[in-house]
């Protein structure tokens, strides 16, 4: 039977490849795969009816394996989920299998019976956004073992973008009344969302995004307020570049955060909740900030594992015209796929009355989308022992132990609801632990957490590690 032979070596003109075979030789995929993994050299052969192995020793020292089959098109790789998803950058999706790692079949379980709590016969959308297939692939199974019914909708960042470029009113009215109908028909929801590029729709003109997200408001609203949802991230090489990682060692970070058991926190963040819904008055103090507002008659709200993965915060609102003062973050933030750092806001009334930040045309502009965007719609605590250091992606930053969030925008209707309306949600937080400058947070005058640590007994469980 046919056999090709090849050889590939680095040398100080790049990766050269020899073969038998023209296709194999000009092939770009092992030029790149060899390159991305480190690879200096490999002598193989492979049979056209059998897949290409790299020999795992020879795989520098990442310990990557990839295989290649079918000489007529695109190679597709499969190995380690991190070579897969390195790959998958610059592949078909379509081709590309990532080999499956049993931690994605945990987490599909973990979202499907304790996130979203499924039902037979219940309906659930999912909805994957720049991920690997093996994971609604995993979620489609898991849903079905539970006896509920999965209907899924696959998304990449570059097609929403081109069509954000040139959106319509008339286009989106009928998009957000499809994605409404859709919506109105399910029992629950899953979102995972991958990210190469976070600054994807940093192009997209303000005028366009904020037609877009008027249009699609009602579907998230309907979402939020009528469906058990959840939504999370997928670890990239683009999200390990923002935290500050080797992509392996994002990959078991992330799984060990999403994985992580938040019933654990259970007990002391409802004794937190207690203590938020009997409060009139919380003051803010730390470097920079010095800030004032009520909380009375707006109840707070536990997550623990059941919408955002990762978790770990309690969140009520204040009343909108209640906020005095200022507040700056020390967080990073990206929002509408633009960077921002050092944003430091100013209140009266409730009402944001001054902006600065590292970008401060493009932070005002967000709070002037609308009337509502420079009132505030949300007020946390977060405390998920997991996530320590900021990254720039909301989902984690959000959580981190010993910080808060205080966000312009949109309140949650139910009982956090204080009667904001806005396009804009944008969650800023302010990390106070002791390394970060420290900080204080009274509620009625008495000192409830101190440096980032929960002060009260009962809720040693939020202190986080350390």
């Amino acid at each position: 039977m046919y056999r090709a032979a090849f050889s590939l070596e680095r040398t100080n003109r790049g990766v050269a490849i020899e073969s038998d075979d023209e296709r194999i030789a000009k092939g770009p995929g092992l030029r790149e795969v060899a390159n991305m993994a480190g690879v200096e050299k490999i002598e193989a052969s492979v049979r056209e009816d059998e897949p290409l192995a790299f020999p795992l020793e020879l795989i520098s020292e990442c310990g990557d394996v990839f295989q290649t089959a079918g000489f007529g098109h695109p190679p597709y790789w499969h190995g380690s989920p991190t070579g897969a998803r390195s790959i998958a950058r610059r592949e078909d999706p379509a081709t590309i299998l990532a080999m499956h790692d049993p931690r994605i079949d945990e987490l599909s379980t973990q979202l499907v019976g304790y996130s979203t709590r499924l039902q037979p016969g219940e309906k659930v959308l999912i909805e994957a956004f720049d991920v690997p297939s093996a994971v609604p692939v995993s979620l489609i199974r898991a849903v079905r073992k539970a006896g509920a019914i999965p209907f899924v909708n696959v998304h990449q960042s570059v097609v929403s973008r081109e069509m954000a470029m040139g959106a319509t009113g008339a286009q989106y009215q009928v998009l957000g009344r499809m994605t409404l109908a859709q919506m109105e028909e399910m029992d629950a929801y899953i979102a995972i969302r991958g990210s190469e590029n976070i600054t994807e729709v940093s192009d997209v003109p303000a005028e366009k995004m904020s037609l877009v997200m008027e249009k699609m408001r009602p579907t998230m609203d309907y979402r939020v307020k009528k469906t058990r949802w959840t939504v999370l991230r997928w670890p990239t090489s683009a999200m390990a570049q923002q935290a500050g990682m080797s992509t392996e060692a994002f990959e078991d970070f992330f799984f060990r955060v999403c994985l992580l058991d938040y019933r654990q926190f259970g007990p002391a963040a409802k004794q937190l909740k207690k203590l938020m819904d009997e409060t009139d008055e919380v003051h803010v103090k730390g470097e920079g900030t010095d800030l004032r507002f009520s909380i009375k008659g707006l109840e707070a709200v536990v997550c623990t594992g059941e919408y955002n993965i990762p978790d770990g915060e309690v969140f009520t609102a204040p009343v909108k015209d209640s906020v005095e003062g200022v507040i700056s973050f020390n967080a990073p933030s990206i929002y509408q796929g633009i960077a921002f750092d050092g944003i430091k806001l100013e209140f009266e009334q409730g009402k944001i009355v001054n902006a600065e930040g590292s970008n401060g045309k493009a932070l005002n502009r967000i709070l002037d989308q609308d009337e509502g965007a420079r009132y505030v719609g949300e007020f946390a605590l977060a405390f998920n022992p997991e996530i320590t250091e900021p990254m720039r992606d909301i989902l984690f930053d959000e959580k981190i132990s010993g910080s808060f969030h205080f966000t312009p925008g949109q309140a949650y209707e139910g009982v956090t609801d204080n009667g904001n309306k806005s396009q804009v949600h944008w969650d800023l937080v302010c990390i106070q632990r002791e390394d970060y400058g420290g900080g204080e947070i009274f509620f009625d005058g008495e000192l409830v957490r101190k440096d980032g640590k929960f002060l009260p007994k009962g809720m040693e469980a939020l202190n986080g590690k350390g």
